[in-house]
């Protein structure tokens, strides 16, 4: 039922700085840029836009504090965390869902990344024009090249294990900064200077009432974006030295840290229409149109550094421990890393992420089994068990354990999960709710705590009177 990697942390080592950098690196990604700039295709200003990231992110600030508070306490990851709820064996439904969506979403981000690479090979090699002219399963020969080498450069990190890992985002995190904002200097610089750029940026013409809702849209889109690292952030507050320093490093990394990042991506994607007439909503793209070439160098690989970091903490480490906990006798960290990043190419992510309509509708249909998931575990730890974990019967297959309910398996979270996810499917894929699809992980959440309590208060009671 455990093995060295999904064991307690019994040192818990790190401090608000770690955290800090750790959700550096999360948010400053070539995909995280493409997803804020992409909301203006959402019909909304710049203030708009940027105002919609922050209150996003600060939702998110507060889920996660919420989702790591037993992660921290008992130095557990999100797979056995989700063991009270589901059960010792039924916890891995809730974590196979998660690390199927990182995997996808590992592969979504290493090409991403490798993208930037193709920049900077062409621009110092354009003799290789080409190769990149080319298809094979829908990338060309140099694209298969450049994410073959992304792919192998993530594993390499990642096989060093997680002191490497934390290293790496120490510093990786915050090297975006001087690109991003380096970036945003030289655009504002050949607009002519802030008063020629323009904030007013919408593609629509929205009245006051759809201007709220497309608001909203944005709000709810962003928490959508952050959920999965949200779910199983107590993969990383289980390193955490203390529950404060847990909370200060979130507040750092997520509003404080987000605001930044917003301001460079929204001054950025609005400046890009002043100075090349068009709406570009990937970094990428901006850097290989500067005309100096140590610029594009210097811009492609620190976009590509930020992009591993980000891949790895975001996906990368999911993926890895949920499929660790499914067979920790076979599977160490390592070993479970190594499939989820084959896998990664199986699926060719480069099709999936070519879907003009993926920022508004994709993130809603991925987070439909996310939210209910969320809202589970959260309901199960603070209502039910009273952030109490008996962790003597948590990694044990003994019948009479506390977590084994039925054969290891909890009826009666698996059916909440199945009630609240099949409605939270609904609402993100029925065409007639499209409205209603950005917040399929709020509709989630709440339908997630709301069966779970119905279907557990009985046990919420045995324990109160029990102590």
């Amino acid at each position: 039922m455990s093995n060295s990697d999904i064991s307690p942390v019994t040192h818990q080592t790190w401090g608000v700085y770690n955290l800090f950098a750790m959700w550096m690196s999360n948010v400053h990604s070539v995909a995280g840029y493409v997803f804020a700039a992409g909301l203006f295709t959402l019909g909304l200003a710049g203030w708009q836009v940027f105002t919609a990231l922050l209150v996003g992110i600060t939702l998110i600030y507060f889920f996660t504090n919420l989702a790591g508070r037993g992660g921290q306490k008992y130095g557990i990851a999100f797979a056995a965390l989700c063991r009270p709820a589901f059960g010792v064996y039924g916890a891995n439904i809730p974590s196979m869902i998660k690390a199927t969506t990182a995997t996808a979403w590992y592969g979504i981000q290493t090409w991403v990344s490798s993208t930037a690479l193709v920049v900077v090979v062409l621009r110092f090699f354009p003799d290789l024009q080409p190769l990149a002219e080319n298809s094979i399963l829908g990338l060309s020969t140099l694209g298969w090249g450049c994410f073959a080498f992304m792919w192998l450069a993530q594993l390499i990190v990642f096989f060093y294990g997680w002191e490497a890992i934390r290293r790496f985002t120490d510093w990786a995190g915050p090297a975006i900064y001087v690109v991003m904002f380096a970036l945003a200097i030289w655009i504002v610089v050949k607009a002519g200077g802030p008063s020629a750029i323009s904030f007013t940026l919408g593609s629509k013409d929205l009245s006051g009432g759809a201007a709220w809702g497309m608001w909203l849209t944005a709000v709810a889109l962003t928490v959508a974006w952050f959920a999965g690292t949200t779910l199983n952030f107590a993969d990383f507050s289980r390193f955490m030295r203390s529950p404060a320093a847990m909370r200060k490093g979130n507040f750092l990394g997520l509003p404080v840290n987000f605001m930044l990042f917003a301001v460079a991506t929204v001054v950025t994607t609005s400046g890009g229409l002043a100075v090349f007439g068009e709406l570009i909503t990937d970094p990428v793209e901006l850097v290989a149109r500067i005309d100096d070439t140590t610029a594009v160098l210097l811009g492609a690989l620190t976009f590509m550094t930020a992009t591993i970091a980000t891949n790895i903490v975001a996906n990368f480490v999911s993926g890895a421990m949920d499929v660790a906990n499914l067979a920790p006798k076979i599977f160490t960290f390592r070993r479970a890393g190594l499939v989820a990043s084959v896998v990664s190419v199986l699926i060719m992510p480069w099709n999936l992420y070519s879907n003009a309509a993926m920022v508004q509708y994709t993130l809603g249909t991925f987070s439909a089994f996310i939210g209910p998931i969320f809202g589970i575990v959260i309901c199960e730890y603070f209502f039910v068990r009273r952030q109490h974990i008996d962790m003597d019967h948590l990694y044990t297959a003994d019948p009479r354990g506390k977590y084994w309910y039925r054969r290891g398996f909890n009826p009666r979270a698996i059916a909440a999960l199945l009630l609240a996810g099949g409605l939270a499917t609904i609402i993100a894929q029925v065409p007639a709710l499209g409205a209603l699809a950005p917040f399929s992980w709020f509709f989630g959440c709440a339908f997630g705590i709301a069966f779970h309590w119905l279907l557990s208060k009985d046990r919420a009671r045995a324990a109160t009177d029990a102590g």
